[in-house]
């Protein structure tokens, strides 16, 4: 283990407190409310799927905890440190890392090239960062487009390319911002594999996703933003038959069904 990961050990505490903690974290824009009074504990080593309708906060708190704004009131605890205050590097560094809605590759590198990126925040040596960058191809599923060019893959393949670079910063809690957009069936029962295996390397997944079908097989938990607030939480048989969350976001037809 390199000096990097025997640091961020040390973070850990030693009880099994929840990797992450936010207390009523607020965040405004102008006159517009984006988030509000948002408080809640994530375990370690569960699924966590945060939905909600659009403009509900979602991409918005994601920010917030992988360090890309800090909140107009609130913390953000991470492995017992307050982080509110530090920056999205300073976050990496502890173990924080997110994917993108909108995939951001490096076009003109190589696949392999752009996983090299994340995992320069480990390994100092071209070398060692190489090859875990290939170790993380591998277990993404993408080690045969390591050589093309990041801008000549698919749709699909770009959103891998996407976990593969963050799981590459190795993270302890991993953030996806909707990787199963846009993915055939097939595409969809790969990704939710691909998650489950994340979970099983002991990392924490807090996602957000629009297809319910996906989400509520898969997470742990489940969390509903709606209008920047907490609508409900808990199991996700039980959050989705909330009346609350039913009349705010699923639908009369879910009722139906």
């Amino acid at each position: 283990m390199n000096a990097a990961n025997d640091a961020r050990q040390a973070v850990a505490p030693a009880t099994e407190a929840p990797i992450l903690q936010l207390t009523d974290i607020w965040q405004r824009f102008g006159g517009l409310v984006a988030n509000a009074e948002v408080t809640f504990d994530v375990p370690r080593g569960q699924i966590l799927g945060l939905i909600g309708p659009n403009g509900a906060g979602k991409s918005t708190l994601f920010g917030i905890i992988a360090g890309a704004r800090a909140p107009v009131q609130g913390r953000v605890v991470f492995e017992g440190r307050d982080v509110t205050r530090l920056d999205a590097p300073a976050r990496c560094a502890l173990g924080i890392a997110r994917t993108y809605q909108v995939p951001r590759s490096f076009d003109s590198m190589s696949v392999l090239d752009n996983v090299m990126v994340g995992s320069f925040t480990r390994h100092a040596r071209a070398a060692a960062a190489r090859e875990a960058a290939l170790e993380v191809l591998e277990f993404t599923g993408i080690i045969g487009r390591a050589a093309a060019p990041a801008g000549d893959l698919t749709p699909p393949e770009k959103r891998r390319l996407e976990v593969a670079r963050a799981l590459a910063t190795e993270p302890r809690l991993l953030l996806l911002d909707e990787v199963m957009t846009g993915l055939t069936p097939s595409e969809a029962r790969k990704g939710v594999e691909l998650i489950r295996r994340i979970r099983d390397r002991g990392i924490t997944v807090i996602m957000v996703e629009h297809v319910m079908e996906i989400v509520m097989p898969l997470v742990d938990r489940a969390i509903v933003l709606n209008l920047g607030r907490v609508l409900s939480q808990g199991a996700p048989r039980d959050v989705v038959r909330d009346p609350a969350v039913v009349a705010a976001y699923l639908g009369d037809r879910h009722r139906a069904a």
